[in-house]
């Protein structure tokens, strides 16, 4: 996910650079949700993760 939200970032540069502002806000737009969509998926499994090894160590 977190590579797809760069990609879109990168064509939203490329386009607001050539003058396609609308294309440009659109890209920045779907690359904004999809690094905020990477970032709460990081954080659930960092947590989840956290939890799990708690639960096998026992602490």
């Amino acid at each position: 996910m977190l590579k797809w939200a760069l990609i879109f970032a990168v064509v939203a540069l490329i386009a607001g650079g050539l003058g396609f502002t609308g294309m440009a806000g659109a890209a920045a737009g779907i690359a904004k949700i999809l690094f905020f969509l990477f970032v709460v998926g990081f954080l659930v499994f960092l947590v989840l993760g956290v939890m799990a090894g708690r639960k096998i160590t026992g602490h």
